[in-house]
């Protein structure tokens, strides 16, 4: 059991502290305007950069239309809570703060797709580094609303016993 927690807390360190080290190499790296050996593009890359962009246009906008309804509901709840003048005021609050992190780990998915999307149809290296740190950083945030998330809903188990 000791060993168990002792690996978790392990974990726990060195995965973020990697994800850090690896967005600040990759942010430290210079890439050159371009390479002397790009190909021609060919006839059907401007057509796929269109539907990837629009693809991820539509990934923006389910972001957007996610975090957006996740923070409505967030703020109704509240709003009901706060005026029901019930007496389980911080249990509820907290299960607002872990329906709110899950919405925003969910938007942060469909961010993270929406720049895979943007770069998918022949990136050049300079935007591979961006997508690299950019997905890196998604990646970080994510981890800690995920652990935090996973924190609330077992002191909430535990409170309910």
């Amino acid at each position: 059991m000791k060993q168990e927690r002792f690996l978790e807390s392990l974990v726990d360190l060195l995965l973020p502290l990697g994800l850090i080290f690896g967005l600040v190499l990759l942010l430290s790296l210079n890439v050159g305007a371009g390479t002397s050996g790009e190909n021609v593009a060919s006839l059907l890359e401007p057509s796929l950069k269109l539907i990837a962009g629009y693809l991820s246009a539509g990934a923006e906008i389910a972001a957007a239309v996610v975090i957006g309804m996740g923070v409505i509901r967030g703020i109704w709840d509240y709003l009901r809570q706060l005026l029901s003048r019930s007496r389980h005021h911080v249990d509820a609050t907290e299960d607002i703060r872990l329906k709110l992190g899950r919405v925003l780990s969910l938007g942060l998915e469909f961010t993270v797709a929406s720049d895979i999307l943007r770069t998918a149809v022949a990136p050049t290296r300079q935007e591979i580094l961006n997508l690299g740190a950019i997905v890196m950083l998604r990646t970080l945030l994510n981890y800690f609303l995920e652990r935090e998330i996973r924190q609330g809903e077992l002191l909430a188990h535990y409170s309910k016993r």
